[in-house]
């Protein structure tokens, strides 16, 4: 029987090593978000980045067949559970840089990689790479057909050179320590203006330093308050024409191709909040009388609470583990349950994060508790990736109404 939850000895050791390095270096970063302005909250997070990367967590998120070390999404949802679960901010900018490379990873060249890849792999300094997506206005339609709009960014072939224009927002980290760029930006741009959307959308990479990119603003967001998310500007951008990644017209294919990996570790994200607030509230609930005579885990009410809370954090890692595992076989299951576990582990995250809270009662809602973070960052999981609403719900409801879906794929898959 192939089903076994159990991590090799290779993999609790990179569990073990994410925990400490978690523990001694990304917990003390948090005070970055207690900084005036995003971009100074980001900027003070760089010297945990640098010792992220200096630890090689860049390298393990990278493959084995690109001259990294994972050997897996799985691997990969190890160390984010680890890390995320102490400092979500500083663990999405890694994460974000990961996202920012899958298209190289997937869709590039020998030849692309070999280029593109070295500074990643390196141990030493910060670099960033984001996934040029979302767009002012929302890109849930991004695929729409005239007259819907759809990817609004355009590339435009003049000689041997793309030239980009659009605007681009929440995309973690594009526009660099300083304003003039990620090391690598992947953007989603209409090659063919006049081709259907699945013929005429492309991926471009786009290298440090490019002209032509021009900040805007650093959102203010909610939640993740020392990550960076930038809206900005592309101003005839300039790039050969050999930096598409993937085949010309297929940026909608690549995109979803990258984003089903990614929508898994949405799962573990939630997974690695709620187990986070959970320790916190067993501890709370252990030690707390609130007026009266025993420990208020006493109570019926705060023991279910704690009970419903650890069950959601099991089945969720399970989902999430499940779907990396047919990631990385390239299951046909793999986009089903990626979606599912996003979307599960997201929603799941958000109530079971409230529902703590209030065994906590009011002092959960005063930032010298860790609940308010947590329940801050697990507000965007529902949105990250592909909106649970706008894009994931669609995806699963357009598989449902094939005439070939087969409801019992994700389950009873056979071993080849």
């Amino acid at each position: 029987m192939a089903i076994d939850f159990r991590l090799t000895a290779r993999q609790r050791e990179l569990q073990l090593q994410s925990r400490k390095f978690a523990r001694d270096v990304l917990s003390p970063a948090l005070e970055a978000e207690t900084l005036p302005t995003a971009e100074e909250r980001f900027a003070a997070t760089k010297p945990a980045y640098e010792a992220l990367i200096a630890a090689g967590f860049l390298r393990k998120c990278i493959p084995l067949s690109a001259g990294g070390e994972s050997a897996g999404l799985i691997d990969t949802a190890i160390v984010v559970e680890e890390l995320y679960s102490v400092n979500a901010s500083a663990t999405l900018t890694l994460i974000g840089t990961v996202l920012g490379l899958l298209p190289v990873l997937i869709g590039g060249t020998e030849q692309q990689r070999n280029r593109l890849l070295p500074r990643f792999l390196e141990q030493s300094a910060a670099p960033l790479a984001g996934f040029c997506a979302t767009e002012p206005g929302g890109s849930a339609n991004a695929g729409s057909p005239p007259p819907g709009e759809g990817v609004r960014t355009t590339a435009t072939l003049r000689g041997d050179r793309w030239i980009i224009d659009g605007r681009k927002s929440w995309v973690s980290s594009a526009t660099g320590w300083d304003r003039k760029g990620a090391d690598l930006l992947s953007i989603l741009c209409r090659t063919d203006s006049d081709a259907p959307p699945e013929r005429g959308i492309s991926i471009l990479v786009v290298e440090r330093p490019a002209s032509g990119l021009v900040f805007e603003r650093a959102i203010d967001a909610v939640g993740h308050r020392a990550h960076l998310l930038p809206e900005f500007n592309l101003r005839a951008v300039s790039v050969s024409r050999d930096n598409v990644l993937g085949s010309v017209g297929g940026g909608l294919a690549l995109t979803g191709a990258c984003f089903t990996g990614a929508a898994a570790l949405v799962g573990i994200f939630a997974v690695a909040l709620m187990r986070a607030a959970f320790e916190f509230t067993l501890g709370f609930a252990r030690t707390e009388r609130r007026g009266g005579i025993h420990p208020i885990i006493e109570h019926q009410a705060v023991g279910y609470a704690l009970a419903d809370a650890k069950i959601a954090i099991e089945t969720t890692r399970c989902l999430c583990w499940r779907a990396c595992q047919a990631v990385d076989v390239q299951s046909p299951a793999a986009q089903e349950l990626a979606i599912e576990a996003k979307i599960h582990g997201s929603e799941t995250a958000v109530r079971v994060l409230t529902d703590l809270m209030r065994v906590v009662g009011i002092e959960s809602y005063d930032h010298a508790l860790p609940l308010g973070r947590l329940l801050q960052d697990a507000l965007a999981l529902p949105l990250f990736g592909g909106g649970n609403i706008g894009v994931r719900r669609r995806q699963l409801h357009a598989m449902l109404k094939h005439p070939d879906y087969d409801p019992l794929t994700a389950s009873c898959e056979a071993e080849v």
